[in-house]
């Protein structure tokens, strides 16, 4: 018995990024208690990057700024291990859980790591088809068109069987891509019941095209979302990485009577619209999962062929367990792979669960909020 007291936990390193990749994050780690969890925003080491940051350079990504700040503050909130860089405890980690696999520094690869995927990936725009012939390393294409894509990591846990297609058609090798779905995006239906005070009004979810460096004539797109509402009521719900003062101020202009949020649970709005607009936002998929009339700067129809599944709730507790059983595994990664299986049960877009089904409680609504 005491020899056993005596055994040091293994440890697991969280890769933190968005408030969406964070909650993801907290609630695969909320399922590991036999492990001592640990959680980072995403980092670099490289001299480069480092300096941007230093001069506010990178504060539009998540790798600083306001998604580092609220990183942050959601692991002092929740009393979470703060290790950023592996400069606090510095410990040597039995696994690593990425958020991204664009960036993975050179001492995260010697360990074993899984990836788990986020939401969407931003479109491949000419310069990232450029960075990628070049074989320039993903985060040089200025977006996440290319997330998912690297091959870095041991395992790869995604939304969906289209997504696992993509992701081993842009290089990452099919036999590493687990279909487990992802957590915020599994369990829709359960959305339908909450205390949002408004309903029956047409929707927007903003991008932040323009603090991502792409183009955008934004007073075109509030034209289109009056076109589409009609004399129905609009509602738009800002992306948390826009320039909210301008983007409020181009609103009042062309909608003036439209509801604004900058903050708030968007998938509990998007529960209550009758219709949805997004431009490049994530969340569409939870008004497909709801059966929501959806509007996108993606192909709708191939959106709805890589929705994430719907499993009542169960993506973290799976991708939770094969942190477990990949973390103890003694043999080669190979062998792991041929051997294991997800036991996901995937369900159509349009059923509605019961929302009853157990997941981990998320008080602050931390859930998609891109």
């Amino acid at each position: 018995m005491f020899k056993e007291s005596m055994i040091p936990r293994k440890k697991i390193l969280f890769i933190i990024g968005s408030p969406n990749q964070t909650s993801q994050m907290h609630q695969i780690a909320s399922l590991l208690p036999d492990y001592d969890c640990y959680f980072s925003q995403l980092y670099s080491k490289h001299r480069l990057i480092r300096f941007a940051l230093s001069r506010g350079m990178a504060d539009r990504t998540i790798l600083g700024g306001e998604f580092r700040r609220k990183g942050d503050a959601y692991l002092k909130m929740h009393g979470l291990r703060n290790d950023y860089a592996r400069t606090v405890y510095g410990h040597d980690y039995d696994l690593v859980v990425l958020c991204s696999d664009l960036l993975v520094t050179k001492e995260l690869r010697k360990m074993k790591t899984v990836f788990v995927q986020e939401g969407m990936t931003d479109p491949i725009t000419p310069w990232a088809r450029l960075t990628h012939w070049l074989r320039l390393p993903g985060y040089w294409a200025a977006n996440t068109s290319y997330n998912g894509c690297s091959n870095i990591c041991d395992i790869y846990c995604v939304a969906s069987p289209g997504y696992k297609e993509q992701f081993a058609r842009m290089g990452t090798d099919a036999g590493k891509i687990l279909v487990t779905g992802i957590p915020n995006y599994d369990h829709a239906a359960a959305l339908l019941k909450n205390d949002f005070p408004h309903r029956g009004y047409v929707m927007v979810a903003t991008s932040d095209i323009r603090e991502t460096m792409r183009k955008e004539d934004r007073p075109a797109f509030i034209r289109d979302c009056v076109r589409i509402a009609g004399s129905r009521q609009l509602l738009f719900k800002l992306h948390p990485n826009e320039e909210k003062e301008r983007a409020i101020a181009e609103i009042r202009e062309g909608a003036p009577s439209a509801l604004i949020y900058t903050e708030g649970k968007t998938e509990h709005m998007i529960a209550n619209c009758e219709e949805l607009i997004t431009q490049y936002s994530t969340v569409v998929y939870i008004g497909i999962a709801l059966g929501k009339k959806v509007h996108s700067y993606f192909d709708v129809e191939q959106l709805k062929r890589l929705a994430p599944i719907q499993n009542g709730g169960a993506s973290a507790g799976a991708i939770a367990n094969l942190c477990r059983r990949y973390i103890e595994f003694k043999g080669p990664k190979d062998e792991f792979l041929r051997t294991t299986r997800t036991g996901i049960k995937t369900t159509s877009l349009h059923e509605r669960e019961s929302t009853n089904h157990h997941r981990h409680p998320n008080p602050e609504g931390v859930f998609p909020s891109a």
